[in-house]
């Protein structure tokens, strides 16, 4: 999920996987797939920047330290 805002300011969390186009006419307009159009603040290439962030964070390999929380290196005491 992606955090984009509303022209009213209003916070809109949306499922990137969804989208299937954004058009700049010239507020930004996202259609889903399944044919609801939001109007958001951001711009175009703002939402692929949220959007490539976000599938990067997935695909990111977890930290040592997030992974093994209470993990003490033994041989340095």
């Amino acid at each position: 999920m992606i955090r984009l805002t509303r022209l009213n300011g209003v916070p809109l969390y949306l499922n990137s996987d969804l989208i299937e186009h954004i058009d700049a006419t010239p507020d930004t307009v996202i259609t889903l797939t399944s044919g609801p159009k939001f109007l958001v603040a951001e711009t175009p290439a703002e939402v692929c920047e949220k959007i490539l962030d976000f599938r990067k964070s997935i695909l990111a390999p977890p930290s040592l330290a997030s992974a093994t929380p209470g993990h003490r290196d033994i041989t340095h005491g």
